[in-house]
């Protein structure tokens, strides 16, 4: 059974994709501060087209290293209305085959993605908006929409396009007219910070921003046993699928006998099985985003494999086109190509083989390894490990046999410039055994000196952005560890993480999806009665009321909407402090007057608090509550807000409610105590005055 909400072994909820909240694909957060709809009508009643002077017609929006000076020296930027007479933004749908890799940019990754993207409609309509186009609204201006570090943001572009000798620098389409390949890329790269950073990549990555979603890596070094399975759950589920080979990319290599390119990504587009010989042939149907060069071993275009089998078969599935895209068998997939990646809203590609219904729940994380507090290494055999962010996890259900945990973390690059140095991270699982599990804060280092993890993922060969993994854990509690390969490393990370469960239907709260989310106001069942009633209530009719009777009121009255109760109630000490704050006459008591005052500034940071809540979860990571105290317009240093974060959050860095208003009302207090008292912006006091101030409030 798991300790009750607001401990470490909080059971997991549907997460961060929540419908109306900033950042939600219903109201995305506005990349740069940029709105198209006010932007475009104002170049509209103006009769002007876009110029962004965020990602400008510019090499600085190219990247000083793509190419050389000569080249770049070279650059046009061409709207479409100035290549085509009757430009399009979509024709006839938006399809695989309207995309052409260019030869300056080995941007394959992302190319790939997009095919990927093409075959899944309700992933493509959230990327690519329909209010835009060439004809009655067209002012130069377009947006797209991505996913970002757990929000999604809308990126507005102008429509100016980089050449290089009358040719694209980048992707070009396959039909002259149709543009919306070009100008979702340079959205991407906007988003990336300029066309250098789209210059080799992970089409993990890629997928990720595509979608929202989780992607899992399979190695075809050492493939799962069940690959084809998996394969054909991720095609039922409508996935979006990649492959890249082995080897390091090099324009300059002649085409090898085998068709393959070297280092390149794929997209995967299909899976099949079909009668061969006696026997079912299991071949998979891959497309390379150069739009020609194809496998021509079994089962390619024109192999005599295809002579083989019925009729009715190859008329469905072999097509002899130049076009990029080809079948091959699963066992000379697995031969040529490195690695296979899968990627969906939830990993319901994982659901194979389990002989009852099921749903995957999700939660997310974001926080911080800060030098000196959250950043103890990876070394689990030293002390400072255990100062890592924790997060505890149950494990329900005994009867299910496959995958039913996936693990995901990624890095939030400095200053959110993907071309900056990355950490080498990773995270580690422990079974929490009986005689920890009545921790309810952090496990200490003892734990991790005597335990030996479960699970070890980590990437300290690479730098990639993502450490994403499944794994089938048995019932029981354990803790995720997330860390940097190194002790003192700093950075802001997002953790999400996804259980498996049966699907019980009567219990709907389960399921993943949407949440809608309450619109609570402070009180709703006694909105008709007075604070006055409230206030009389609890103080028994007194003129005052004492720490403990004000706990039992915020914890019963103001927390009763359950909006802020995942994070915890209002301690004792807390309010303890919140009434010597109050307190004017100095007489350990809160009067009706005084608690009015302290009930307007708890409505008030509740609704800041809950502005800045991004995961719902009853908390605010750090950002968030960066973020709260900017919102609250307090005028706050670096130094002063590390200190805050250490006083008022918990052992993974969140700070609750209660905790959060403790620390706005004892700050706002305490400016306005220095602001009263204070002379040419100081203040003298005499050593007892300072005593009774500090010793009190």
């Amino acid at each position: 059974m798991m300790p009750a909400p607001g401990d470490p072994y909080q059971k997991l909820q549907p997460g961060r994709q929540t419908k109306g909240r900033a950042g939600s694909l219903q109201n995305p957060q506005k990349f740069k501060n940029q709105d198209f709809t006010q932007l475009r009508d104002y170049c509209l009643r103006r009769r002007l087209l876009f110029e962004d002077e965020t990602f400008p017609a510019h090499v600085s929006s190219i990247g000083f290293s793509l190419l050389s000076e000569d080249k770049l020296s070279h650059i046009q930027w061409k709207r479409p209305t100035m290549i085509e007479r009757n430009p399009h933004l979509i024709m006839d749908g938006a399809s695989r085959f309207d995309i052409l890799q260019g030869e300056e940019i080995g941007d394959c990754w992302v190319l790939a993605a997009l095919g990927s993207l093409t075959l899944q409609r309700q992933f493509l309509e959230n990327v690519l908006p329909k209010d835009q186009g060439f004809h009655h609204s067209y002012a130069g201006i377009f947006h797209f929409r991505f996913w970002h570090f757990g929000d999604w943001v809308d990126v507005v572009i102008d429509d100016r396009l980089p050449f290089l000798k009358g040719k694209y620098l980048s992707v070009r389409p396959r039909c002259k007219n149709e543009f919306w390949p070009s100008l979702l890329e340079k959205a991407y790269a906007k988003l990336r910070g300029s066309y250098q950073n789209l210059h080799l990549g992970y089409i993990s990555e890629a997928l990720v921003d595509l979608t929202g979603g989780v992607q899992v890596q399979f190695s075809l070094q050492s493939p799962p046993s069940d690959l084809q399975e998996i394969l054909k759950a991720a095609v039922k589920s409508q996935c979006l699928m990649g492959c890249a080979t082995p080897g390091k990319p090099s324009t300059g290599d002649p085409e090898p006998k085998n068709g393959l390119v070297r280092g390149h990504a794929y997209t995967v587009t299909g899976a099949e099985e079909i009668p061969y010989q006696y026997s079912q042939e299991k071949i998979i149907r891959v497309w390379n985003p150069w739009g020609h060069r194809e496998w021509k071993g079994p089962w390619s275009d024109r192999s005599p494999e295809w002579d083989q089998i019925p009729a009715e078969y190859k008329k469905a599935l072999c097509e002899d086109k130049d076009d990029g895209e080809f079948w091959i068998s699963r066992r000379d997939f697995v031969k040529q190509f490195f690695s296979l990646c899968i990627c969906n809203v939830v990993p319901s590609f994982l659901d194979f083989g389990d002989k009852c219904a099921t749903t995957w729940a999700m939660t997310a994380y974001v926080n911080q390894w800060v030098r000196g507090l959250t950043a103890g290494g990876s070394n689990y055999s030293n002390g400072a490990f255990s100062r890592n962010p924790q997060y505890f996890i149950q494990i329900e259900e005994p009867a299910l046999k496959n995958y039913n945990v996936v693990v995901s973390l990624m890095q939030k690059p400095a200053n959110n410039m993907p071309q900056s140095q990355k950490l080498l991270i990773g995270f580690f699982i422990f079974r929490v055994e009986p005689e920890f599990q009545d921790l309810r804060d952090r496990l200490p280092a003892a734990f991790f000196f005597r335990h030996k993890p479960q699970v070890q993922k980590y990437d300290f060969n690479g730098q990639t952005r993502d450490v994403t993994d499944c794994f089938f854990l048995s019932p029981g509690i354990y803790v995720v560890v997330p860390v940097t390969s190194e002790e003192g490393q700093e950075a802001e990370f997002l953790l999400r993480i996804f259980l498996k469960s049966q699907d019980y239907t009567k219990d709907q709260k389960n399921r993943l999806g949407p949440v809608i989310p309450k619109d609570p106001h402070v009180l709703k069942q006694s909105q008709n009665i007075s604070l006055e009633n409230i206030f009389f209530g609890y103080a028994k009719q007194d003129s005052d009321m004492n720490a403990s009777q004000l706990q039992r009121l915020l914890n019963e009255v103001f927390l009763k909407d359950q909006t802020a109760r995942p994070g915890g109630e209002f301690g004792f000490d807390s309010c303890r402090g919140i009434l010597a704050l109050m307190d004017l006459k100095s007489n350990g008591r809160l009067s009706l007057k005084e608690f009015k005052h302290l009930w307007k500034l708890l409505v008030k940071y509740k609704d800041i608090f809950r502005m800045e809540e991004r995961t719902h979860a009853g908390f605010l990571d750090v950002s968030d509550f960066r973020n709260a105290v900017q919102r609250a317009g307090l005028a706050v240093n670096d130094q002063l807000f590390h200190l805050m974060a250490l006083r008022y959050s918990d052992s993974s860095m969140r700070v609750s409610f209660p905790d959060f208003a403790c620390c706005m009302i004892r700050f706002e207090t305490m400016a306005s105590v220095f602001s009263n008292l204070s002379k040419d912006g100081k203040i003298s006091f005499s050593a007892t005055e300072w005593m009774i101030i500090t010793m009190y409030c």
